[in-house]
């Protein structure tokens, strides 16, 4: 699935296996050109400006959205309580599951009885679309939004599936969706980063850095974290004694002695990535404090978003910062909500309704607000916003009369918006139960293919040739979601 043909009618595959197995390998180089294989090995070097690794290019393919913001639910929702309306879970609660549902059951947890959405289900915008009561303003966009109910993954524990859900892979050291997207296509404001992470002021997702990181790329293609209370960024103001002009001037003798050591070598594409790093720093220190400065909206627009109450102030401030972003041409966004571990995010394991009542109300008004104002400001066309965690959550309780569920990576819901999607639809399904993906499933690596090609980047031509294979974001799987595009 996903595999690019060659001229013969192979696969990139079985083309290299049978080159690899005979005496034909003399012609290798000119069939390699001929085929475009060639081109994916050489992404690296003839799609990027070394000088700057971040400057703005266009993409491989028309693409209809410029940016993309991920709101990433670390903890993983239950999707028959939010998004997946399964009436028969009325029908058969207190029953156990059918012997025919064999799953692993993360962490030796207790199964109990199938247990019905704890919050009612209402019809949403002209299209009808069921959302939960866990997300009243979401509700009321319904129409703009395409609801994937058909989604798996890989791992059913958090650390390995949040690495793969911002990866394509379970292990880690692999470059992130962020990275591919700006390594494909740059950014369009050189005083920002091209990617920028916000994450829950009660921590971080349990594996950290890797779900951000650039992986074997330069470290210019990583995702550049700006915090959710006080200053966006540490260390962004020069000390009290050093002027911008001194400043400029370390600087240009640094640039200098760095380029003098770079026209001396070849493939220094690590070494550009730390020149261009110094660079943005310097130019963020003016940049970065202005674009998260909301002292700029209107008191409308802060009540909005929730700012300044709560339980919406601080998701409602990054769904903000997000809209600002995107107005200053930052290509990718991701907004985490739960941080820690266990009820501290989605994790409901101890109760649906505390845990899903709790975080919802944060992020329900705000994300609402977001997709409001993106539409009023003409940009809701070109972002693609994503919604959505690492997996889902078991149509069961964890023991007899418990109120949590426990994970579910074979079936569950996410959903996006904006960026040449057709919204007020749902893709795919899971079974009665909503225990496994049965109709259309979506895999991760179909979601970023999908993702990828509205931003205007081919899956499987964006490579980057590491190791001696060509690497990319899906690997050998994955496919554009092409019914769901408008």
């Amino acid at each position: 699935m996903g595999l690019r043909k060659f001229p013969c009618g192979q696969t990139r595959r079985e083309f290299v296996w049978e080159m690899g197995n005979g005496f034909a390998g003399v012609a290798l180089a000119s069939l390699l050109g001929g085929s475009g294989f060639g081109q994916r090995s050489s992404y690296a070097e003839s799609g990027t400006d070394s000088s700057n690794p971040l400057a703005s290019r266009p993409g491989q393919i028309t693409a209809k959205a410029k940016s993309c913001i991920f709101l990433m639910m670390n903890g993983a929702p239950s999707q028959v309580d939010t998004f997946d309306y399964k009436p028969e879970l009325e029908k058969y609660a207190g029953k156990q599951l059918p012997e025919d549902k064999n799953f692993i059951n993360s962490g030796g947890r207790k199964v109990g009885f199938l247990t019905p959405a704890w919050r009612p289900f209402r019809p949403g915008g002209e299209s009808g679309m069921l959302i939960s009561d866990y997300f009243p303003n979401i509700r009321k966009h319904a129409d703009k939004l395409c609801v994937l109910n058909s989604c798996h993954t890989d791992s059913h524990a958090h650390g390995s599936a949040l690495v793969a859900m911002n990866t394509g892979m379970t292990q880690i050291g692999r470059p992130s969706l962020g990275s591919w997207t700006v390594y494909g296509l740059g950014t369009e404001n050189e005083n920002l980063p091209g990617y920028v992470v916000m994450l829950d002021k009660r921590g971080g997702p349990i594996s950290g850095q890797p779900n951000w990181s650039s992986g074997f790329m330069p470290a210019s293609y990583s995702g550049t974290l700006f915090r959710p209370v006080g200053n966006p960024i540490l260390n962004l103001e020069r000390p009290p004694m050093v002027t911008s002009e001194i400043q400029r001037e370390q600087l240009d003798l640094l640039s200098a002695l760095n380029e003098n050591h770079l026209n001396a070598r070849k493939n220094g594409a690590d070494l550009a990535a730390r020149i261009t790093n110094y660079e943005l720093a310097y130019r963020m220190q003016s940049a970065a404090p202005e674009a998260v400065d909301l002292s700029e909206e209107s008191q409308s627009t802060l009540e909005m978003y929730g700012v300044g109450q709560e339980p919406t102030n601080e998701y409602g401030r990054n769904c903000l910062v997000a809209r600002r972003l995107v107005e200053r041409g930052v290509r990718f966004i991701q907004l985490y909500s739960g941080g820690g571990h266990l009820e501290e995010t989605w994790d409901a394991h101890e109760s649906i309704e505390k845990n899903h009542g709790q975080h919802g109300a944060e992020v329900d008004q705000p994300i609402s607000a977001l997709l409001t104002d993106l539409e009023q400001r003409g940009l809701l066309d070109e972002t693609l916003v994503v919604w959505g965690g690492e997996f889902g959550r078991m149509p069961f309780s964890e023991g007899p009369g418990a109120p949590g569920r426990n994970h579910n990576p074979y079936g569950f819901s996410m959903w996006m918006a904006g960026g040449g999607i057709r919204g007020g639809q749902t893709f795919g399904s899971t079974d009665e139960l909503g225990f496994a993906a049965v109709e259309d499933k979506v895999h991760l690596h179909d979601l970023h293919a999908t993702i990828l090609h509205q931003m205007g980047l081919d899956h499987e031509l964006l490579s980057y040739f590491h190791q001696g294979r060509d690497e990319t974001l899906t690997d050998v799987g994955g496919r554009v979601i092409r019914e769901i595009i408008a």
